[in-house]
């Protein structure tokens, strides 16, 4: 990778209409990419911002009309690395499981528990590979958006923390609540998996800001809040979460000097993954991934 770099952002609940009108002056146009895995969630808008190379995408479409389960994750990556993005910034609602979270924090992730079902995985249906993912999330980029965040205002930064991504759409029972707890998870959300393993399929750096908009159903509700319905909290403290992600996003992105000096070790997860004798690895597959794996597998023959 030179020190070329492009910077996706991938809007959650909240934060991609509302990122798009931040940085809108500096989008020049949208792009939706045919991938073997069908059109991304909505097009794809780039342009600039303070001279860095983003695109922005809206996780679940346009006008939020894609449940966590069927946003098309494997399309959304996929496109994005046609695009030429390098790096990713996630973000995502979420529930806290810890008092010291509160609802309209930001956290900078560091781990995952992954409690989906029947999402697809992996890219690679019909080839072996094998990545690693003990640290889901680039070293790099956690610390180049924490580094911005402390120049950021009147919201507090979490550094680091373990989110559990069940499979929704309807919240946690209670019990299930304090399982999570028990697991030693901090936030709980929809959508960070499978698009963080994908990211990393991709050889492409993640980094996921969790919006905490509520203590999910393990902790006691406020009296304050009793004429409110959960789900008008929710909505309320995601607007303050979306403001706070936003100033450390845009303030990141002012100095992207750490991710041109410090290479991700996610840019070189497939040097090693691939385990398929390359004997074997057919013309439509290396056609077919070829955006993927191209520097590491010969072309189709033609």
């Amino acid at each position: 990778m030179s020190n070329d770099i492009t910077i996706g952002i991938i809007g959650g609940s909240g934060l991609g209409e509302a990122l798009a009108d931040a940085l809108g002056s500096g989008l020049e146009g949208e792009h939706r990419p045919d991938t073997p895995f069908g059109p991304p969630s909505a097009a794809i808008r780039v342009g600039n911002f303070d001279g860095v190379r983003i695109a922005l995408l809206q996780r679940h479409g346009d006008g939020h009309a894609l449940n966590p389960a069927a946003v098309p994750y494997r399309a959304n990556i996929y496109a994005l690395k046609m695009l030429g993005v390098t790096h990713i910034i996630a973000s995502g609602a979420t529930g806290s499981l810890r008092e010291s979270i509160a609802p309209g924090d930001v956290v900078v992730c560091d781990q995952l528990i992954d409690k989906t079902n029947g999402r697809p995985k992996t890219f690679y249906d019909d080839v072996a590979v094998h990545v690693e993912f003990a640290e889901p999330f680039c070293p790099v980029m956690r610390q180049w958006l924490l580094r911005a965040s402390g120049h950021v205002d009147n919201v507090t930064i979490h550094d680091g923390g373990t989110y559990v991504c069940m499979e929704g759409p309807s919240f946690s029972t209670k019990a299930e609540s304090h399982m999570h707890r028990q697991w030693g998870a901090d936030l709980v959300g929809m959508t960070a998996l499978p698009e963080a393993r994908l990211a990393r399929e991709a050889e492409i750096a993640y980094a996921l800001l969790g919006l905490p908009t509520d203590y999910d159903c393990w902790r006691e509700r406020e009296p304050s809040s009793a004429g409110m319905s959960l789900l008008e909290e929710i909505i309320g403290n995601l607007r303050r979460s979306t403001e706070a992600s936003i100033d450390v996003i845009r303030t990141a992105l002012r100095d992207v000097s750490m991710l041109r000096e410090e290479r991700s070790p996610a840019h070189d997860a497939l040097a090693l993954g691939i385990w398929t004798n390359r004997a074997h690895i057919t013309d439509d597959a290396r056609e077919r991934y070829a955006p993927l794996w191209g520097r590491h597998i010969e072309p189709a023959s033609a």
